[in-house]
């Protein structure tokens, strides 16, 4: 390979909030990556910083071409330059929508178990969460349409989120999928946000469609926020983009974006997500592949050393979501009978995984849903941080075993 994601760096000396843990501790939580940044985009930060002046920002022609080059070449999906606007994260942009694009205490409907900062940007808006569980059968997950439909047909609801590809399942929305929540969501007056931030992190063979890309309907219904910073790992920058087709639309979105001043690029934003869009490619494709292939070594390690544990199939992000209804079993049993750990749900396994091994994992009942039952695991990491992670989970698991 060409690039190094197998050298360990420490995260420690710069206040990096997953590694801001106790000595001795592996945090395999929060969502970004253990691998310094592509050298193509590093090169160009470098450059920016050599200028020596860091004043206010505009959003420069080539940004806008990063993007639509980008998009058009990987994904199929030809956008036009009108419809993109510049935010400083996903996150503030969602935050700014739900304010802009609904009143206080409508339902914004999102399908669970998803990202958990959803809900903060439902919730502290003083919005509903009216949450649309999605279908977990043969240790698969799929949507739900019965209950989507009943969901989005409730007159309090105006706003839907959809996240694709899913986080933290790592499913990949096909195409019907999407057109079907689009004609639902057309049909009951409902707009979608489209979280996309994972998309250039499918793993390899595998694509995603974006959700205004499937049809007239979705396109005129929807606003895309996507971004370089999951796949590059750079979201320390604060840099991203929405992409609404809509006329009108658009234009709520950016008064929002602009009124809660979350529309103007820090210094290195704009050099940043250039770089990643126009020099990173060849990066990604070893990211891609590097990834992928962690993903199976923790597939093929739990199989036959953690049983109890189930990994769901995943197809996109470098996230996996592990079902440890079996280990759970175990704890309640403990729990009923007065001795051992009693463990009862999620949070209590992360806790008790995380006193007793180090590894830090994030529980699953933040995310909604059947997650209670549920870890997600970070391995976006060197292999060695990977595999000694396996090995606190084995142990961990056997260590609640013996506590019965």
């Amino acid at each position: 390979m060409k690039y190094d994601f197998d050298t360990i760096i420490d995260r420690r000396p710069t206040h990096c909030m997953k590694w801001d843990v106790a000595e001795g501790e592996l945090p395999m939580w929060v969502a970004d990556m253990d691998f310094a940044a592509a050298p193509e985009i590093r090169q160009a930060i470098e450059r920016r910083a050599a200028h020596g002046i860091f004043g206010y920002q505009d959003v420069p022609e080539e940004w806008y071409q990063a993007y639509l080059d980008w998009w058009k070449r990987r994904h199929g999906f030809v956008m036009e330059k009108d419809w993109l606007i510049f935010c400083t994260g996903v996150v503030p942009a969602i935050s700014s929508m739900v304010r802009k694009l609904t009143t206080p205490a409508e339902k914004v409907v999102i399908q669970t178990p998803v990202y958990n900062i959803f809900f903060n940007s439902i919730l502290n808006n003083g919005r509903q969460v009216l949450e649309s569980p999605l279908r977990y059968e043969n240790g698969k997950y799929e949507m739900d349409f019965a209950d989507l439909e009943k969901k989005l047909s409730d007159p309090q609801t105006s706003l839907m989120i959809l996240c694709n590809p899913h986080n933290p399942s790592g499913n990949i929305w096909s195409r019907e999928e999407l057109a079907r929540v689009g004609e639902l969501c057309a049909r009951y007056h409902v707009t979608v946000i489209s979280d996309e931030i994972h998309c250039d992190l499918t793993d390899p063979g595998h694509g995603y469609v974006s959700f205004a890309s499937v049809s007239e309907t979705c396109r005129n219904i929807s606003i895309a926020c996507i971004a370089p910073t999951k796949a590059f790992n750079l979201a320390g920058l604060q840099t991203a983009a929405v992409a609404v087709a809509d006329e009108n639309l658009r234009h709520k979105v950016w008064r929002g974006l602009n009124t809660d001043e979350a529309a103007e690029p820090n210094a290195f934003a704009v050099d940043a997500a250039v770089a990643a869009f126009t020099q990173g490619e060849a990066w990604l494709e070893e990211l891609r592949e590097y990834l992928c292939r962690n993903k199976k070594t923790v597939q093929d390690f739990i199989e036959s050393e953690i049983p109890q544990i189930h990994v769901v199939p995943s197809e996109a992000t470098y996230l996996l979501w592990l079902d440890c209804t079996r280990l759970l079993d175990c704890g309640r049993e403990s729990c009923a009978d007065g001795s051992g750990a009693g463990i009862k749900n999620a949070a209590g396994l992360a806790a008790f995984l995380r006193r007793e091994t180090g590894l830090y994992l994030s529980e699953g009942g933040q995310f909604g849903g059947n997650g209670d039952r549920f870890l997600r695991m970070n391995t976006a990491c060197p292999r060695a941080l990977l595999e000694d992670g396996l090995q606190r989970l084995k142990r961990g698991a056997a260590a609640l075993k013996a506590a019965l």
